[in-house]
């Protein structure tokens, strides 16, 4: 069986791997003319990292990561507001929370994927199929054809375009900065994780080799400019005086490294396969940034195709498994994800307040069953 995967992202790359472990000839084709990655942290959670495991790749993630100690969400001036406990993931996942960069874990896929050939600046236009096989027709004019094809191209799509081209990017309301800065940080401080204000959030993360994770999040217009001051100036006006060590972060990042991007997802599909085509990952559930599992589920998609393919020779009936099996869950995930955004970013002050203390008021138990429908799953 050949297989065409159009992306080299986290989710192509792991679906590359998993459909080579299935026994399927695959090549990649991705857009871009040369491979890179944004230099911001990911998180990683059980659901993931064992995912991950059964591509083969655990060793290979625990070099370039570490776990994830206590964190939870704190207000403005740092009061802790709902609790995460490392622990407890640890205790009932059986793998903790962990970081890396996303750079590193890019690099890391890449390597593992090493003799999976990846052809760079090709840009699809379309596929046609048949009973046959399907060709995959890209703009420089160079047609592949397989037996299957995989859509792993990002939130803009051109397969979901061909296939549901309905579907649009939907802008989520905020805009948000990521970055990485040098930070010598003890591992028991209680700062870590998410802090929410006032139609504003701020996260931070400790990674491997000193270096902290941190972003921010803020209301805005949908094409919001780049801030006349520069993103470091502006970031430290709106949250410099927010609680330690956020500054010092700010003021330890580099301007020229700071990443800004709108927020974006789409609606949940009812289908993403159209005959010999499937989607996977953001083409096929893009959701909000709330979660901590866009990549994440990408990579339990990888896994599920490659075991529907290995369980049926015929590719149809591969593809309506690895659907059936995947929808529901991912589509469930994007709707949670919008939902926490936007309670995360209420503004009206009164709202802020009973968010709050509603959030503290939660017992233990409510929490941790929260956490375990999301994160409490094997592919």
């Amino acid at each position: 069986m050949k297989a065409i995967v159009i992306g080299s992202g986290i989710g192509g790359l792991s679906a590359a791997i998993g459909l080579r472990n299935a026994g399927v000839d695959v090549t990649i084709y991705e857009q871009a003319a040369a491979i890179r990655e944004v230099g911001a942290g990911i998180s990683l959670w059980p659901n993931a990292s064992k995912a991950l495991g059964k591509l083969g790749l655990a060793d290979a993630l625990n070099r370039i990561s570490i776990p994830q100690i206590d964190g939870g969400i704190h207000d403005a001036q740092g009061r802790i507001i709902s609790g995460a406990s490392g622990e407890f993931v640890v205790e009932s996942f059986g793998a903790p929370v962990i970081i890396a960069h996303r750079a590193e874990l890019l690099a890391m896929l890449h390597e593992t994927a090493d003799g999976i050939p990846v052809h760079l600046a090709t840009r699809l236009k379309n596929y046609e199929q048949d009973a046959d096989g399907i060709t995959a027709v890209f703009e420089n004019g160079d047609r592949a054809t397989a037996d299957v094809l995989i859509g792993a191209d990002g939130i803009k799509s051109a397969v979901r375009a061909q296939m549901q081209p309905t579907s649009k990017p939907r802008y989520a309301g905020y805009t948000a900065w990521r970055g990485i800065a040098p930070f010598d940080y003890p591992a028991n401080e209680t700062y870590w994780g998410e802090s929410w204000g006032r139609g504003a959030r701020f996260g931070l993360v400790p990674m491997s080799n000193g270096r902290v994770y941190w972003f921010a999040v803020q209301n805005a217009p949908e094409h919001m400019p780049k801030p006349a001051e520069g993103h470091k100036d502006y970031l430290l006006k709106h949250f410099g005086g927010w609680h330690h060590p956020i500054a010092d972060l700010l003021n330890a990042s580099d301007e020229a490294a700071i990443l800004h991007n709108a927020i974006y997802d789409i609606d949940p599909l009812t289908n993403w396969v159209d005959g010999r085509a499937a989607l996977l990952g953001d083409s096929a559930h893009a959701m909000t940034p709330n979660l901590g599992q866009g990549a994440c589920q990408a990579i339990e998609d990888a896994v599920a195709l490659g075991n529907a393919v290995t369980a049926s020779g015929d590719i149809t009936a591969a593809l309506a498994g690895y659907q059936a099996k995947r929808i529901t869950r991912a589509n469930s995930i994007v709707s949670q994800s919008r939902r926490i955004g936007e309670v995360g970013q209420w503004a009206n002050p009164l709202a802020c307040w009973l968010r709050d203390n509603l959030f503290r008021a939660l017992p233990a138990s409510v929490r941790n069953k929260q956490v375990a429908a999301v994160v409490g799953y094997e592919v």
